[in-house]
């Protein structure tokens, strides 16, 4: 069963809720830039693939709306390095 990636806008994230536990990407967005600032999965939900979920979903939305992307994240820095399908979106 695939994760269910929601949108916060009002809390600048994108998380997955499963049985209770969670995974979040935050981010903070300024004018055409968005610059994903922090990724975290729940212990017992880590190896899964929601961290890239969670990518996928926040750079999928960048692009949608046109956003420039900034990767002060680690882990997000590292998955666009590895992913050069979204080297057109970085800022």
């Amino acid at each position: 069963m695939a994760a269910h990636v929601q949108h916060h806008p009002e809390d600048q994230e994108f998380t997955i809720d499963e049985n209770g536990a969670g995974a979040e990407l935050a981010y903070s967005q300024d004018g055409g830039t968005i610059d994903f600032t922090h990724t975290f999965v729940e212990e017992e939900l880590r190896g899964k693939g929601l961290a890239e979920t969670l990518a996928k979903a926040g750079l999928a939305y960048a692009r949608e709306q046109g956003l420039k992307v900034r990767t002060s994240c680690e882990f997000m820095a590292g998955y666009v390095q590895q992913h050069p399908e979204y080297q057109d979106i970085l800022a």
